[in-house]
């Protein structure tokens, strides 16, 4: 049974296969994560559905009903109906029982303000009559000029009436001498009323955007959960069968679900605003709330088996030393939320909940994809690449003689020697997985060796010798060793460090050595001590290194960054090699490309850069630029580097 995905729907079909615990295996992934992403498009209008209530949701309705019945023959034992209060209907009979308030009698009209500006006026014209001195008399003048502008008028106005209130009686005498015995029966009106509403679905909820309530019947939990979903947040959850329920399978990073943690995996979905989910299919699903958006109410019957506290992970970061497709992997539980990723990305994962499949984001998407898509998990990725190099190596034609015998014995050494936990040596030189990576800065003072590699012909050494000639203060090459007898104008350190045949071997046996053969009976190497001499000057060291000499270049402590100086078209190829006189073959044309092709599918794990040479003088201003943002910005090596 494998599962498919075609235009977001799940799909089921039988198909042949080998038989044995590998193929058992990734069927028990299948049906264990078959799953499908619900979400709620914000694009898509809100669709008004009427309120179907399932079989649960009508037992705790009767069971609302039957409380509420008893408290309706409570209230009417203790005499507390309101329809017979003695105390309200007498109120109602006669309105004005108690005194008055005065805080609440009308204000004063206008008049009565305009009345005691007049008496003020008139008061200071007789002052102004019975003072003889003129300076006096100029006083009154601007009073008076003063009283009679409109702004002091309001302010006088507004004063009185400020003065005149602040001096009634505080506090003010109560309407009744029964409020106690009143505010009790309004009391029981008030809970009369939350009880006639519990009946109903929605307000069993908490009206706030998110929230969670429980309610207990027949020795059950139901859970009502509310979330509100962004317009431009997904709901970031999967739902997977069991039997007739539909459970919650993932929560997924950075949705509307995990932000606002009430929703967990295992929870069965009983309803989904009012629509009854129990015994629809994933696609129902999907298509029942692809019409809805805002605020989701959730009735779950919660996950049984209690889970720890989740622990906030710590962000892995690996480098991918594989290409995924998930249109292409069967395998993959949710094909929608399936991450895409080549050789060389920057994965960041989140999460490793599930060991067959991360939650990651790539490199530089975090902003641009709210959701944390599915990556297969290292061991997972192991055990399915390893099942099928076996598979492929016995679907091989069997041959007669040696060949066939030799192919044999390989074949049962391989499926012996694999085991994804305790082999490490095969995991890394077999089956590409993940690289765990950490941002480095490197030193002003100690400079990340950089090493060119591609297939004869595509210019790097001409660039490494560029650079060696235009800067010499700033780049140098390391001095390689040699068995080789010194002539007279060379010098021992400067052009080779010159050592016996013997010393060289023995170096070269200890690892001392990136690369190492032999011209004209003498023995030639470039040692890590030679690069390091470099590295100590404060100048970058520039390699040309063959692709069998990454693996101890990367081993080592000098932390190299590595550039894959790749062709051109075959056209673009022949002109480049024009320019210096040379005139390849069309097959020798094709050899080069087919080399480059070989060498980025088998080392393009380990590249930290590309620059295809369409032009000499454009490839050399790239590989300047790439090495001046080594002084500028962090790069992503091995974290093995940095422990």
């Amino acid at each position: 049974m494998t599962t498919s995905h075609m235009n977001g729907y799940v799909t089921e079909s039988d198909g042949g296969g080998g038989s044995g615990g590998g193929t058992d295996f990734l069927e028990e992934v299948v049906q264990r994560h078959r799953e499908m992403a619900v979400d709620c498009p914000s694009e898509l209008g809100a669709r008004t559905m009427s309120v179907r209530r399932s079989a649960q949701l009508e037992r705790i309705r009767q069971q609302q009903e039957d409380r509420r019945r008893r408290e309706e023959e409570g209230r009417n034992r203790q005499e507390l109906d309101l329809n017979s209060s003695m105390r309200l209907k007498k109120l109602s009979q006669n309105p004005k029982v108690g005194i008055d308030n005065p805080t609440f009698e009308q204000m004063e009209g206008p008049g009565g303000s305009i009345g005691e500006l007049e008496d003020l006026l008139m008061s200071l014209k007789q002052v102004q009559h019975s003072l003889n001195d003129s300076q006096s008399q100029e006083d009154i003048e601007l009073v008076l000029q003063l009283v009679q502008k409109s702004d002091f008028q309001k302010a006088f106005n507004i004063h009185n009436a400020v003065a005149h209130y602040m001096n009634r009686p505080s506090p003010p005498y109560p309407l009744t001498d029964h409020t106690q015995s009143l505010a009790q029966e309004a009391l029981m009106m008030a809970h009369d009323s939350v009880a006639e509403q519990e009946m109903q679905l929605e307000p069993l909820v908490p009206s706030v955007n998110q929230s969670e309530t429980l309610t207990q019947w027949g020795g059950e939990t139901v859970k009502f959960v509310r979330i509100e979903k962004a317009k431009d947040i997904p709901l970031g959850a999967t739902v997977r069968n069991d039997m007739d329920s539909v459970v919650i399978s993932r929560i997924v990073k950075g949705g509307a679900a995990e932000h606002s943690g009430l929703l967990h995996e295992g929870d069965e979905i009983l309803e989904i605003n009012g629509v009854e989910i129990r015994g629809k299919d994933v696609n129902e699903v999907f298509d029942i709330l692809a019409d809805m958006h805002g605020v989701l109410t959730f009735v779950l019957i919660p996950n049984a088996q209690t889970k720890p506290p989740p622990i906030k992970e710590t962000v892995m970061h690996v480098k991918a030393h594989f290409d995924y497709d998930p249109s292409d992997d069967p395998y993959v539980p949710c094909r929608e939320l399936g991450l895409c990723f080549q050789k060389g990305d920057i994965l960041h994962i989140i999460s490793q909940d599930d060991p067959n499949w991360w939650q990651a984001y790539r490199d530089g998407d975090e902003d641009n994809q709210p959701l944390a898509g599915l990556v297969p998990g290292k061991t997972f990725q192991q055990q399915r690449e390893a099942m099928k190099q076996t598979i492929e190596e016995d679907k091989e034609p069997e041959k007669s003689g040696k060949l066939w015998c030799a192919k044999k014995n390989k074949k049962k050494r391989k499926k012996m020697q694999y085991n994804a936990n305790k082999n490490d040596d095969f995991d890394n030189e077999e089956i590409l997985t993940y690289e765990e990576m950490a941002l480095y800065h490197q030193p002003a003072n100690r400079k990340r060796p950089i090493a060119l590699i591609g297939p004869p012909n595509c210019g790097q050494n001409e660039l490494r010798q560029r650079f060696l000639s235009s800067e010499p203060d700033r780049f140098a090459g390391a001095v390689p060793h040699t068995t080789r007898s010194r002539r007279d104008i060379e010098v021992n350190g400067r052009d080779y460090h010159f050592v016996s045949r013997q010393a060289f071997e023995m170096d070269s046996a200890a690892g001392k050595f990136i690369e190492s053969g032999e011209f004209e009976k003498n023995l030639y190497g470039t040692s890590t001590d030679s690069v390091r001499q470099v590295i100590n000057t404060g100048k970058i060291c520039l390699l040309c290194v063959h692709t069998q000499s990454l693996k101890v270049l990367r081993s080592s402590d000098l932390k190299p960054y590595i550039i894959f100086i790749a062709p051109p078209s075959q056209e673009r190829l022949r002109a480049l090699l024009a320019k210096d006189n040379k005139n390849p073959k069309p097959e020798e044309l094709r050899d080069i490309i087919e080399k480059a092709r070989e060498m980025e599918q088998n080392y393009g794990h380990l590249f930290d850069a590309a620059i295809v040479n369409t032009d000499l003088d454009k490839a050399y201003q790239e590989l300047l630029r790439l090495i001046n943002k080594l002084d500028t910005e962090p790069q992503w090596v091995p974290s093995s580097w940095l422990r």
